[in-house]
């Protein structure tokens, strides 16, 4: 036994971490593209940004879907799907450096978002290419 990770647990590991993580941005967009109630404006003071729109446009379309596309590409088995997935993990530690860097440490789901983004790189760099079954 080499001791590594069997192929398919890697895929359905990152399918599923891409496909949560995607739940969750598009959760978050749409919460704020309907009002962010409860959400500080406060919080974008200094910012580029006047109210919830745009990051909220951001965090659905280009976040989740990138997640989404990922986690498809992924648990499909389709060729691409490491770089798709890699890239996926890429734009969501850009969106929580950005986020932290704008908006500052305000929840306990910006570090966990941030360690998702990690295990995301991790996991798609050990994503074997697809093989015929």
């Amino acid at each position: 036994m080499t001791g590594k990770p069997h192929p398919s647990a890697i895929r359905f590991a990152l399918g599923g971490l891409l496909a949560f993580v995607a739940l969750n941005a598009f959760a978050g967009g749409y919460y704020g593209l309907f009002g962010a109630r409860g959400v500080p404006p406060e919080w974008l003071a200094g910012s580029p940004f006047k109210d919830y729109l745009v990051p909220s446009l951001v965090l659905f379309f280009v976040v989740g879907g990138s997640l989404s596309v990922a986690a498809i590409a992924v648990l499909a088995r389709l060729r691409g799907a490491r770089f798709v997935a890699f890239a996926a993990g890429v734009v969501l530690l850009a969106w929580i450096v950005a986020q932290v860097s704008i908006i500052g440490y305000v929840s306990w789901m910006q570090p966990t978002i941030a360690v998702g983004g990690l295990l995301v790189l991790i996991l798609a760099w050990q994503l074997s290419a697809p093989t015929p079954d």
